[in-house]
């Protein structure tokens, strides 16, 4: 875990920069994570094993798991877990694959604690 603090105006801690090598690296000019006031505000997880760096293979479920697992480690690094997310944003390449995404989603989050959450899926061409 790697955590780098950036200040604000005033001298005091603004942000806290989180990375982990335990998720994928971020692959531009922005964090894995930033801690700020108390909250965390993870990036966007993509299904590539940290190792390889390599989308993994498989389907829809295997690829969930593998950003859940990801973001869970983010969380982690930051002094957090999904238990305490609040809300998280899901995008499909196809909303068929709706219900195998859920299936696994539901392992790591439970009901009714789980936060709020929105799927998007791809325009249909």
């Amino acid at each position: 875990m790697s955590s780098t603090q950036r200040s604000g105006s005033s001298g005091t801690p603004a942000l806290r920069v989180v990375s982990t090598a335990n998720a994928p690296a971020a692959i531009g000019p922005y964090s894995q994570a930033v801690v700020a006031n108390g909250f965390v505000f993870c990036s966007g997880q993509i299904p590539l094993d940290p190792k390889t760096v390599e989308v993994v293979l498989g389907g829809v479920e295997e690829q969930t798991r593998q950003v859940l697992i990801s973001l869970q480690a983010v969380l982690e690094a930051a002094g957090s877990d999904l238990e305490h997310v609040a809300k998280t944003l899901v995008f499909l390449k196809d909303m068929n694959s709706f219900a195998a995404m859920n299936q696994v989603y539901e392992e790591y989050f439970f009901a009714p604690q789980a936060g709020a959450r929105c799927c998007r899926g791809r325009a249909a061409a």
